[in-house]
């Protein structure tokens, strides 16, 4: 009898693949219900009733069982992969995770990893700085015209002031991981200026210091690094230029620009219409900074160099006012996942 033949052949289907077979067979276009139902018309008129309504009972009924039985395999499934996993039901839940990055730590996040992989170790170093490590001891002495290119924040107490820059973290490291030995850093934080803030320029932003100390380093070092920095971050091929430039604390010092990411080098308005981007400054160490750090300029040399990750995230995202990263509105900060 098919009604036997049909649920005999469903209780022995153990999984998936079993069960689609059986209901193809039985339940199909093709299958062995419909084609009773296809032969109603064949029939005399006096017989079609009752059998009509026998095969549309017996297509119900099968499609019951295959439901249950297809219900009870995902169960005896789900079961073996529990059993399988070694789940310890008595270990607490995994909390959801809340919220996301900020873009600034996804980006710090990723410049960290870059440097990682070429040596450089984190280094972090105080956001509240004595006049001295903030100016003095990087080449820029009271009265220095130099020192107007950082509009400074002044505590009550004096000589503290809120670091303009990363660059006193040059000071520490090399005093704490030094004198006389090579090092690798980076040091990244938080700098504040009285600025004026517009679209372009806030009083709050991050910077990421770099610094490599070593015998024999030269320029060439400085521009490898930078390169291999810039093909990481913004994607192979990159065009890379120097330009001349100056930092009291740097000698010599330049700017580095690749072509731009968004118009391919062609011109647009975020690369005011040039092709270039300009991505950090950087130069070689200066001698009296090496010397305050604890180092003999004669046997020690090294390149230093720093950049804003705010801004390398308004390039890459395609941000057009840097106001959005500390103004916690949770429409902009909700589409970075």
């Amino acid at each position: 009898m098919l009604r036997d033949k049909a649920m005999s052949g469903l209780a022995a289907a153990g999984d998936e693949a079993a069960l689609e077979a059986w209901r193809i067979e039985y339940l199909g276009r093709k299958g062995q219900v419909l084609e009773l139902l296809r032969a109603i018309p064949d029939l005399p008129a006096a017989e079609r009733p009752a059998f009509g309504q026998a095969a549309n009972a017996l297509k119900g009924e099968l499609s019951a069982a295959f439901d249950e039985r297809a219900q009870a395999v995902a169960q005896l499934k789900l079961a073996a992969e529990l059993a399988a996993e070694g789940v310890d039901v008595t270990l607490p839940g995994r909390r959801p995770q809340l919220g996301r990055l900020h873009p600034s730590n996804q980006t710090l996040r990723e410049i960290y990893g870059i440097f990682a992989a070429m040596g450089f170790q984190v280094y972090t170093s105080p956001d509240v700085e004595t006049d001295e490590y903030n100016f003095e001891l990087l080449n820029m002495p009271p009265g220095h015209p130099a020192r107007d290119m950082w509009d400074t924040f002044y505590t009550t107490t004096p000589g503290l002031i809120m670091r303009t820059h990363t660059s006193p973290g040059q000071i520490h490291a090399m005093r704490a991981l030094g004198p006389n030995r090579p090092i690798r850093v980076i040091l990244p934080g938080m700098c504040y200026r009285y600025e004026q803030v517009t679209a372009r320029s806030e009083m709050m932003f991050h910077q990421v210091e770099g610094l490599a100390i070593g015998r024999h380093i030269t320029m060439a070092d400085l521009k490898g690094v930078i390169a291999e920095f810039a093909n990481q971050l913004y994607g192979a091929g990159r065009k890379l230029r120097f330009r001349c430039s100056h930092f009291p604390f740097t000698e010599p010092s330049v700017e580095a620009d690749v072509d731009c990411i968004l118009c391919g080098g062609k011109g647009c308005a975020v690369c005011k219409y040039t092709g270039w981007l300009e991505i950090m400054g950087a130069g070689m160490v200066h001698p009296t900074v090496l010397r305050n750090g604890g180092y003999d300029p004669a046997e020690w040399s090294g390149f230093a160099f720093g950049m804003g990750p705010e801004r390398i995230t308004m390039l890459k995202q395609g941000i057009t006012d840097i106001r959005y990263f500390f103004g916690n509105d949770l429409r902009f900060l909700e589409q970075f996942g």
